[in-house]
């Protein structure tokens, strides 16, 4: 039963308000749900009713929600400095968390660009790797970017240019940039491995790049898991493949690890897995711990010596925006990397991305689960269709059981908090498996 004041809410969001990936024509039959606080690794509507969050509020929370030390991290900082421009000038967190984000990324990494979110990141990586190739004095314009099917970076235009799920961006296309996709690495033929499929994509690539690879600028790639594409999965094969593409022809390597990075695999970054370095790298969602929008390009010093020159020669990188290395923002992922470290997070998240296959390991016999795909905490069940939205309705079905995760399409996803613990892991996974069950007959 709902109370007044959740019904008077829900009434003037109805009248007002446009929610993101949200199909407004049937949200309000789903009796939408108003949060109202958030502790550990829940939070609580309006009504009083609590629910584990199994997708760390979209793959963005680390410790859980209102962590001391990261609130007392922002309230220091908000006491002494709340934000100033980084257009030509700079302040202390942003030269910290600089610094601390380069000392765990790839070899070769040695440059930070801030950014607000995952997309505008990514919008910044390819910005950079088309004025970095044409700036080094090759003579010959590269205009394209080469990209892979079902993969997803966002949804400004230049990052959905450069995705590949038809859902999300087919309506976009005649206003996009002009790019070259190849086939989707995690999607495999009857009896195929993930090894085979990987060198067949790579076969793809390389026959696209003798034909146009002098004009392909950068190779924009997710590491070892296309998240949005429904955790769709590959061999590391191919991420080491892709590298060595790009060398051969001359690309930019961009890995996007806005959702694959900071843990999220059972290691800091997706590519420490495969050993492979990038040019560019993105990251993002979990970086402040879940609290702020902050997000960050990772540049080789070459990429960054292309922008250098006299003024009058037009080589700067003419982007950024109003809130770039936001102080406040800044102070919380600084606070959120010195608790990872302390606390062994991301040791911690590849021990429950383990328990996670564990606990779901008898899912995957069951006739309503065609496959669990999993890389680290990042888990994806697809489930078999009986009508419209079931994945959605299997999601409902463990709301009703005080878990709330979110599907894409039908596969439903977990992704909890990095420093779960093993109660509420198992409470999360039961409930997933007990709701599949109840849907998928």
């Amino acid at each position: 039963m709902r109370n007044p004041r959740t019904t008077d809410l829900v009434a003037r969001d109805l009248r007002h308000v446009w929610h993101p990936f949200t199909a407004h024509s049937a949200w309000p039959a789903d009796e939408p749900i108003v949060v109202d606080r958030a502790e550990g690794m829940h939070f609580w509507d309006t009504d009083g009713n609590r629910y584990l969050d199994g997708v760390s509020s979209l793959w963005l929370t680390v410790h859980g929600h209102r962590v001391p030390e990261i609130d007392a991290a922002v309230r220091a900082q908000l006491e002494r400095l709340d934000h100033a421009t980084f257009l030509g000038l700079t302040h202390e967190p942003g030269i910290e968390l600089a610094e601390r984000l380069l000392a765990s990324a790839p070899a070769g990494l040695t440059r930070v660009f801030y950014a607000g979110d995952g997309s505008s990141a990514v919008e910044a990586a390819i910005k950079m790797a088309f004025q970095a190739t044409a700036q080094r004095g090759e003579g010959t314009p590269r205009p394209y970017y080469l990209h892979v099917a079902e993969g997803y970076h966002g949804d400004t235009l230049g990052a959905v240019s450069v995705g590949g799920i038809e859902l999300f961006h087919a309506t976009y296309r005649p206003i996009l940039l002009d790019t070259r996709m190849v086939s989707s690495p995690g999607v495999l033929g009857p009896g195929q491995s993930r090894a085979q499929r990987a060198a067949e994509v790579l076969a793809e690539m390389r026959a696209l790049l003798e034909v146009e690879g002098q004009q392909v600028c950068a190779v924009v790639i997710e590491a070892l898991v296309q998240a949005a594409g429904g955790m769709l999965t590959h061999d590391g094969s191919f991420v080491r493949g892709v590298r060595a593409l790009c060398d051969e022809f001359g690309a930019l390597l961009i890995v996007d690890e806005v959702a694959t990075g900071l843990g999220r695999t059972g290691r800091m970054w997706a590519v420490d897995h495969v050993g492979v370095a990038p040019d560019l790298m993105t990251c993002g969602k979990g970086l402040t711990g879940g609290y702020l929008p902050l997000s960050a390009v990772l540049a080789t010093e070459q990429v960054y010596d292309a922008f250098l020159g006299a003024p009058s020669q037009g080589r700067t990188f003419f982007h950024g925006h109003s809130y770039t290395a936001n102080p406040l923002c800044c102070a919380a992922a600084l606070a959120n990397l010195d608790l990872m470290a302390e606390r062994g997070t991301v040791a911690h998240a590849a021990r429950v991305g383990e328990r996670i296959g564990e606990l779901t390991k008898d899912l995957a016999d069951y006739d309503g689960v065609r496959e669990i795909r999993r890389v680290g905490t990042m888990t994806g069940i697809e489930v078999a269709a009986v009508g419209e939205r079931t994945g959605f309705a299997v999601c409902q079905a463990a709301r009703r059981r005080g878990v709330w995760v979110r599907p894409l399409g039908d596969v439903v996803v977990l992704m909890p908090p990095l420093a779960i613990g093993d109660e509420d892991l198992e409470t999360l996974c039961a409930a997933v498996g007990e709701s599949i069950r109840e849907v998928v007959q």
